[in-house]
């Protein structure tokens, strides 16, 4: 039966040996750490802890020369597969949107690092590009190369300051799993423990940064040349872009999520769902050891029906744990695609590769928040979720509804509450926070279409000054809503989930526990 492992993408430019230390670390799990409070009193509960604050590691400065040599590949790639194309469309000739899909998955699976992590937002993502471009990119999903184990080794040893012997018994070189960012290997403890460790590749966070300078004027070029709609979407998944790589880079974000997020389920009674146990001591901004934990994805229904038990308790339970930090901390697990659902024998279900994590700014958390509270019955919701469609749609929604609100709450209403209440089989969930993406997207490319190839240049030399100039004076530049393009991108994996295992059920079939979702009551943190 096959095994998945997790999988997350990451970066690091340097291998370079470090110190190394006089004796192996201690090595205990994070759960075998009591917290310590002020004055060193070791607690077993907690008040209420906010969402870990990820501490990005910043992208370097591409130089001249890397980025000069990149954007000759970029352009010798493009116009390879684009050529065809263009001659087409100059000849007067219709230019067909699968025919603008394959050119462009070429040519992000040629140019890999950056573009692969594209090609599989892309691919996860049918509500933004439609279905046609998405399974063009289903490709893009397939594992990426393995690292040269010796590169491994130097960036395990440098990160714990040991030879690798000295922790591990056994460390397999080839990975049970790889991304175009990132590999895993499975390794054994001194002590017996079977463990998963992450490796970010050697090198490519140079190349994401030369990839994101030349990003746009690429995408830019492609919807003024091709004037096909695919490029308007590109831009608006980049924007966010950097700052989510930035996240990722440090594998010690994630650490502290996911032993957060495996309190707060055990802590809610979601005994159903399982988050890896960490190894801090054995983990670092460029490698992170955690629990190995066999299985199959979710998806997998041969598979979960050999195993012998109902799958349809460990799907309710995912989608109460994901709601919980969507509606209440704004934070969310970022890419909970099957791979990192594993379904276990013991009809347990494990989440894996927490290194994308989602944030909604406040409004979008409130929208959310009042979303379920009106589905709940809560008849003063409905007013308030008015008032934040009327400031996304602005005076488009005056035009349609006028100024009466009656006519917009009977709009929302019939629009979110069968979202909602009714079973996942007769709904789309993902529907309502994707078709505002859509439109944004849409903007962007007839903004793009607008400009001169001379605009183009002219916009990317300002952007990268301002952005060195941004980066000079600790200021972030804005960005689109990242936050809630993922927030989209989730809801339609547990629209599929729904519909495989759960159709004849509400997504607020458990009453009770989204009502205590809403609660102003401390979430009180169990250590363990």
């Amino acid at each position: 039966m096959p095994e998945t492992s997790p999988v997350t993408e990451q970066s690091s430019d340097d291998s370079r040996p470090g110190p190394r230390r006089q004796a192996p670390p201690t090595v205990a799990p994070a759960h075998a750490q009591p917290r310590q409070r002020a004055g060193g009193e070791t607690s077993r509960t907690a008040e209420e802890d906010p969402f870990p604050t990820p501490v990005p590691r910043p992208l370097p400065q591409p130089d001249t020369a890397v980025l000069r040599r990149r954007v000759l590949e970029t352009l010798k790639v493009a116009g390879r597969n684009f050529l065809p194309i263009v001659r087409k469309r100059v000849g007067g000739k219709d230019v067909e949107t699968a025919e603008v899909a394959a050119a462009l998955r070429r040519t992000f699976e040629e140019l890999g690092a950056t573009y692969s992590k594209f090609g599989q937002l892309i691919a996860s993502s049918p509500g933004i590009f439609g279905e046609t471009i998405a399974t063009e990119f289903r490709s893009c999903l397939d594992t990426g190369p393995p690292i040269p184990f010796w590169k491994v080794r130097k960036i395990v040893e440098r990160d714990l300051g040991v030879a690798l012997e000295d922790v591990f018994e056994r460390f397999e070189e080839a990975p049970v799993a790889a991304a175009s960012i990132a590999a895993v290997h499975k390794a054994r403890l001194r002590d017996g423990t079977d463990v998963a460790v992450k490796v970010v590749r050697p090198g490519v966070a140079s190349t994401i940064a030369a990839d994101i300078e030349i990003m746009e004027p690429l995408f830019s070029l492609l919807a003024k040349q091709l004037g096909v709609g695919i490029a308007g979407p590109l831009l608006q998944l980049l924007s966010g872009f950097g700052r989510q790589v930035a996240e990722e880079l440090n594998l010690e974000n994630e650490l502290r999520v996911m032993n957060y997020n495996r309190r707060l389920a055990k802590n809610l009674g979601l005994t159903k769902i399982i988050i890896p146990e960490v190894y801090p001591e054995l983990s670092g901004q460029s490698i992170l050891t955690m629990e190995y934990i066999p299985g199959v994805a979710i998806d997998d229904l041969e598979s979960i029906t050999q195993f012998g038990f109902d799958p349809r308790p460990l799907v309710q339970d995912l989608v109460k744990a994901w709601f919980v930090t969507a509606a209440r901390y704004g934070a969310f697990h970022g890419d909970v695609h099957a791979g990192n659902l594993i379904a276990i024998p013991d009809g347990r279900v494990a989440v894996l590769d927490w290194g994308i994590v989602g944030r909604l700014d406040d409004r979008t958390k409130r929208f959310l928040r009042n979303v379920v509270a009106a589905c709940l019955g809560d008849e003063a919701a409905w007013g308030e979720l008015v008032r934040q469609v009327r400031e996304t749609y602005g005076s488009a929604a005056d035009e349609i509804f006028g100024p009466d609100d009656g006519p917009v709450i009977e709009w929302v209403r019939s629009t979110l509450e069968p979202i909602f209440t009714r079973p996942f089989g007769e709904v789309s969930l993902s529907v309502f926070f994707t078709e505002p993406q859509q439109r944004h997207a849409g903007q962007l490319e007839v903004e793009a279409r607008s400009r001169s190839i001379l605009d183009i240049l002219r916009m990317w030399r300002r952007r990268r000054r301002l952005r060195n100039l941004a980066e000079r004076d600790g200021v972030e530049a804005a960005e689109f809503d990242h936050g809630t393009f993922l927030l989209g991108k989730q809801l339609v994996y547990f629209e599929r989930y729904g519909k495989m295992f759960l159709s004849d059920t509400p997504l607020l079939q458990d009453r009770d526990f989204f009502a205590r979702l809403l609660d102003d009551q401390p979430i009180v943190i169990q250590q363990d």
